[in-house]
């Protein structure tokens, strides 16, 4: 049987996901919106079962999931539970490259 990891927000990561929302919103539609939340909801339900889906960020301790052509993830995993840390703009000079 596999186990369901925890899956715990951090505020960086709220606000991060919050703020990529409210982007597509500005500048799209509600559909794109609803896409994004879409892969994030799959995306984190696949976590809570494999901890290592996601590629490692070498020498930070973090892993990095590509969600869309414009956004990832980054986590880290704890004992019981996989930290989301932020979503970032894969466009921009992010800091977990």
């Amino acid at each position: 049987m596999k186990r369901n990891y925890s899956i715990r927000w951090t505020r960086e990561a709220e606000t991060t996901y919050l703020e990529a929302i409210i982007f597509i919103l500005e500048k799209w539609t509600l559909k794109e919106a609803e896409h994004l939340e879409n892969l994030t909801n799959n995306l984190l339900k696949n976590l809570s079962h494999n901890l290592k889906l996601c590629p490692e960020v070498k020498r930070m301790g973090v892993r990095k999931c590509v969600i869309s052509d414009q956004t990832s993830l980054v986590y880290r995993i704890r004992e019981k539970s996989v930290e989301l840390i932020a979503f970032v703009d894969n466009r921009s000079d992010h800091f977990y490259k």
